[in-house]
């Protein structure tokens, strides 16, 4: 039975928890849904957790959470956007753009200037049409045993404040990339 198209009123919603099984009914579970194994990094769970559902069944999601970030010699914090998926067979609908304007408005509360997520390079165009825009600075992301190492992944920023204003500097994520 084919699915019906989605119509412009699609929202997303606050999940109150994303587990395992959910991401498997939502991308399979397959060993590497992201993509990113490869890279041999070790990420941070998401806090905070945004869907679309189709009935029952979740189609989108889209996470974040808060971190410590210098840029330059500043230190301060972004929200890291992430776990961005979007069910193969609903792909090409637009519930990406859904799903990560509702985790972005609930960043804006947060306080943080700017919103930074990590993607592969095949996605940059899908983030660039969703307003955010590659930075051209090497980025630092702390992992296990005290390491930092140099971001595999293209570094994408938006701003959430009108203020907002992303510096050229180099930059250091303080923790775990997410």
């Amino acid at each position: 039975m084919p699915k019906s198209p989605f119509s412009v009123a699609t929202t997303a919603v606050r999940l109150p928890r994303y587990t395992k099984a959910d991401q498997d009914e939502l991308l399979g579970d397959a060993d590497d849904p992201f993509g990113v194994a490869q890279t041999g990094l070790t990420w941070l769970p998401k806090e905070e957790h945004f869907g679309v559902r189709d009935g029952e069944r979740l189609v989108a999601h889209a996470g974040l959470l808060r971190l410590p970030v210098a840029i330059g010699d500043a230190e301060t914090e972004v929200v890291g956007i992430g776990g961005v998926a979007v069910a193969p067979d609903m792909q090409g609908r637009g519930l990406a753009r859904v799903v990560v304007a509702a985790a972005l408005d609930h960043a804006r509360a947060l306080g943080p200037g700017h919103a930074l997520l990590f993607c592969r390079p095949p996605l940059v165009a899908l983030y660039q049409r969703l307003g955010w825009r590659p930075i051209d600075q090497d980025v630092r992301v702390e992992q296990p045993g005290s390491r930092v190492v140099l971001m595999p992944l293209r570094t994408m920023v938006t701003p959430l404040r009108d203020d907002a204003h992303w510096p050229p500097e180099p930059v250091r994520l303080l923790s775990l990339p997410m």
